[in-house]
């Protein structure tokens, strides 16, 4: 395997593919997504604009959808929930379609959906989403941080280097050798610095302060959670995601 990361959407690519795609908006699409999944929505479907969710979402049964829209870190008007982990419990999601649009990790999923593989991958799900790399060794791998508006952000690339160094305890191979890019160096550098204290780095990165402003401590501290879900997010579908 080899894995290179891209710190945000506008730096992917656009002229070749990867084996395996991995989107990562921990504060807080992705955090989201194995949310959901985890408490048995029926799958996710994402996008770019509100106003196509809207339009989508209106043709399906009211009593098993959940409109998810967040800008800014605060909910979109005509959506039922923000982009909250906590808000989509189990008693709003189960059996449900979540249609999500969000800030940055919709476009994320957004300029990977045509790899032949695409997760998405958190701090909360982490241990499955190595597990998959171990098991099906994909040759290339490219983990897309959402970053903020365009911007690097810490904790999307922090996690990147979470899923590297999951792989890396279990592998033959060094760093230098699993690393497609310098990013990917980085990446595992910056989450171990950190790796003991995730809140820490909340703290210090340019969203965790945006979200901290909105009174939004119990997301952060939820999302700061390493390897508690069991669930791994896949595309099943161009949009669409379910529970592998």
């Amino acid at each position: 395997m080899q894995f290179f990361v891209y710190h945000t959407p506008e730096l992917v690519p656009q002229d070749r593919l990867p084996d395996c795609a991995i989107a990562v908006d921990v504060l807080r699409a992705t955090s989201t997504i194995a949310t959901v999944l985890n408490a048995g929505a029926e799958g996710v479907q994402v996008f770019s604009d509100i106003q196509e969710l809207l339009t989508v979402s209106e043709a399906w049964d009211a009593n098993h959808r959940l409109r998810v829209g967040e800008r800014g870190g605060k909910t979109v008007e005509g959506c039922d929930a923000g982009n909250s982990p906590l808000e989509c419990t189990p008693e709003r999601v189960r059996d449900a379609r979540i249609f999500m649009s969000t800030t940055n990790g919709t476009r994320a999923l957004k300029c990977i959906q045509n790899a032949p593989v695409v997760l998405t991958a958190a701090f909360i799900n982490r241990g499955t989403v190595v597990q998959y790399l171990q098991q099906h060794q994909p040759e290339t791998v490219w983990i897309v941080g959402s970053g903020w508006e365009g911007s690097f952000s810490l904790e999307d690339t922090a996690c990147a280097g979470a899923v590297v160094d999951g792989v890396l305890k279990h592998s033959s191979q060094s760093l230098a050798e699993l690393a497609g890019n310098d990013e990917a160096i980085a990446a595992v550098t910056l989450f171990r610095n950190f790796e003991a204290d995730l809140l820490s780095l909340f703290k210090h990165a340019s969203h965790g302060q945006r979200l901290f402003r909105l009174n939004l401590l119990e997301d952060l501290q939820y999302c700061a959670q390493t390897d508690v879900l069991d669930v791994l997010p896949i595309q099943k579908e161009k949009g669409i995601l379910g529970r592998l």
